[in-house]
């Protein structure tokens, strides 16, 4: 099978980021990859060309980029973007992202999943609440913690979650210093009770990030680990 894998820009794409898909005509099942804070780092391109080479459309977004900040990443920055963008911005950008998937790479509206990491995988949530149409997540370590509603961040996961009508898949660590084991509980409550599809899996000595060669903490075993359950899911699911 032939891939087709390449940098997306505004200028001459219409959207920044990057993309993957199987060469040739016809729909396809497409997945929208959230990133995490640290923006579209190279790990984001080599699981949208693996993802592609089993058959899905799959389109990274640079939401950083969509904002205008340029770089083709922003590791250290995304703690200041995230506090200078509202979540009703970031999933404005991400639905201007499903847009672009389903519209302009060939993308089947009726097979689509995501994916989100960190960040990513905590805006995925209020995203699937909103886009009925996705059939799964995969959530890798949701940035969700224990704060009040606000203006910035209006819609808590604990709440949402119970909402989905997708199926979902989450992976947590034990060692998550932002949604820490006291936080993954009541999560996981909030999406047994949407009464779909939900598979759980948590790793007691896995940290916040260890999907992210670029984060501290990094672990190349639980990254290989996880990734065919991710696959499975996704070719079940989705």
């Amino acid at each position: 099978m032939t891939i087709v894998a390449r940098r997306l820009t505004l200028e001459h794409d219409g959207l920044p980021g990057y993309m993957a898909h199987p060469d040739g005509a016809g729909w396809r099942p497409g997945i929208l990859m959230a990133h995490h804070a640290h923006g579209v780092t190279a790990d984001y391109k080599i699981d949208a060309y693996r993802l592609a080479e089993l058959g899905f459309n799959v389109l990274v977004p640079s939401l950083f980029n969509m904002f205008g900040v340029p770089g083709t990443d922003h590791i250290g920055a995304g703690a200041e973007l995230q506090a200078k963008h509202s979540d009703g911005e970031f999933l404005g950008k991400m639905s201007e992202a499903w847009q672009y998937l389903v519209e302009r790479m060939n993308t089947d509206p009726a097979r689509t999943g995501a994916i989100g990491h960190c960040m990513g995988g905590r805006l995925l949530i209020p995203f699937a609440a909103d886009t009925p149409r996705l059939r799964a997540i995969v959530l890798y370590y949701p940035s969700v913690r224990d704060e009040p509603e606000t203006s910035h961040r209006p819609r808590h996961a604990f709440k949402l979650a119970r909402t989905l009508t997708c199926s979902s898949l989450v992976i947590c660590g034990g060692k998550d210093f932002i949604a820490t084991p006291a936080i993954q509980g009541p999560l996981w409550q909030s999406f047994i009770a949407n009464g779909q599809l939900v598979e759980w899996h948590s790793f007691s000595d896995a940290n916040h990030g260890f999907r992210h060669p670029d984060n501290e903490g990094f672990q190349p075993h639980y990254a290989d680990l996880v990734w065919p359950l991710v696959t499975n899911f996704l070719q079940r699911t989705v």
